[in-house]
């Protein structure tokens, strides 16, 4: 069995290696001990690259992940995190293009001015109500 040192998989993960103490920690890796040193094999390898991925690509938090993983403490359904998961990106998605086209709204403005003086979007801003004073 191939087993690598905590700083060869730091190295060829690019994670530093309180990173990797901290996964430990977390329950999403189990390294093998020899002598009090961290050596990790193929499986924990790979577990450390569906962390990379699942963070860099799914956004996934470390709660999430374990989930995923079935660390231990953790109960859940992983279908249903992923779930949760697509269903805020989705909302982000949504504001992210609601700010595209007000910004794109006011790229498109022909006042030369400054933009707070353009009586166009001033006219389009709601101010607050006064609240009556009792």
């Amino acid at each position: 069995m191939d087993l690598y040192s905590i700083g060869e998989v730091s190295a060829r993960f690019d994670v530093p290696v309180s990173t990797l103490h901290y996964w430990e920690s977390c329950g999403l890796i189990e390294p093998h001990r020899r002598s009090g040193w961290r050596f990790y094999d193929q499986d924990q390898l790979y577990r450390i690259a569906l962390i990379r991925v699942w963070r860099e690509t799914g956004h996934l938090s470390l709660d999430d992940i374990a989930v995923l993983l079935n660390a231990p403490g953790q109960t859940g359904d992983w279908r249903s995190t992923v779930a949760a998961r697509i269903e805020a990106i989705q909302e982000q998605v949504t504001r992210l293009l609601d700010a595209q086209s007000y910004l794109q709204h006011l790229v498109r403005c022909q006042h030369d001015g400054p933009l707070d003086e353009c009586p166009h979007f001033r006219a389009g801003i709601d101010l607050p109500v006064a609240k009556a004073v009792k």
